[in-house]
């Protein structure tokens, strides 16, 4: 995979998707995304991306 992912509130790729992201990737996690459910799993799943190669964004103040 080579692309970019972005996990947010109301929209994010499939968990298989994260975690088999790699080098060439990079994942962009918006402040949003903590208020959801599932949210620890995907964060996980981004740890394991990121041992794989994956660049990881977690944004701030990047949404205004």
């Amino acid at each position: 995979m080579s692309g970019f992912l972005v996990i947010d509130d109301a929209n994010a790729p499939a968990l298989g998707d994260v975690r088999d992201a790699g080098q060439g990737d990079c994942i962009y996690i918006r402040p949003a995304a903590t208020s959801r459910r599932d949210f620890p799993k995907y964060w996980e799943a981004v740890g394991i991306a990121l041992v794989r190669g994956a660049l990881v964004h977690v944004m701030n103040r990047e949404e205004k």
